[in-house]
């Protein structure tokens, strides 16, 4: 949704989407109202929240305040009260936003795109309250080959999305990371999930 790319300065969603990303949106929105579900008047931040911040938008009901991050922000959603949007390059400024400060953090589709995945994980620890959530969804190896080929020679999805990708992870590559963020073994669920194509990480703080 977001990316970490030096040259990039559009969000996810900006241009028109097509099905394959509508398909996907929807399954990952599944994935986070089912690990979100107990969660009532928290404090969100969503890196990489995209465009149309949907998954904010999805869980505004219950969001005592949210925050995204993205190159850019429609200017519809401005106007929402319990919400405040940052522009640009999160990389660049997570480190400003306050420490212990939020009960969700979401990351999704999002840090395959970044060019220092493990500082990323490292603000996510500190943003996080103690028992807080963070959860990730990354494309996995299989996943590249389904992805570029949708993207590359049917063209059903954004190529600038899969040119931007800097890494592909399995549990073996995503695991070592968020420990050495700081998250303890015992509070780190991983799951394949779309067949496989995508790794979904519920972690707790």
């Amino acid at each position: 949704m977001n990316n970490g790319s030096k040259s990039r300065n559009s969000a996810y969603g900006q241009k028109s989407s097509t099905l394959i990303d509508k398909i996907g949106v929807f399954l990952s929105h599944r994935k986070i109202l089912k690990y979100t579900k107990e969660l009532e008047n928290i404090t969100v931040l969503d890196i990489g929240c995209g465009f149309h911040a949907s998954a904010l938008q999805l869980l505004l009901p219950r969001i005592k305040e949210g925050h995204g991050i993205d190159f850019s922000i429609s200017d519809q959603l401005k106007s929402i009260e319990s919400l405040n949007f940052k522009t640009g390059n999160a990389e660049n400024f997570l480190s400003d936003f306050t420490g212990n400060y939020y009960d969700l953090v979401l990351m999704i589709s999002v840090l395959e795109h970044f060019w220092h995945p493990n500082l990323i994980l490292n603000q996510c620890y500190r943003l996080l309250k103690d028992d807080g959530k963070l959860l990730i969804n990354v494309p996995t190896w299989t996943g590249k080959k389904f992805l570029e080929f949708f993207a590359f020679q049917l063209q059903l999805s954004p190529k600038e999305e899969m040119n931007d990708h800097k890494m592909y992870y399995n549990k073996s590559d995503l695991w070592p990371m968020i420990i050495h963020a700081g998250f303890k073994p015992s509070r780190i669920k991983m799951k394949y999930i779309k067949f496989g194509l995508n790794l979904f990480c519920i972690i707790t703080k």
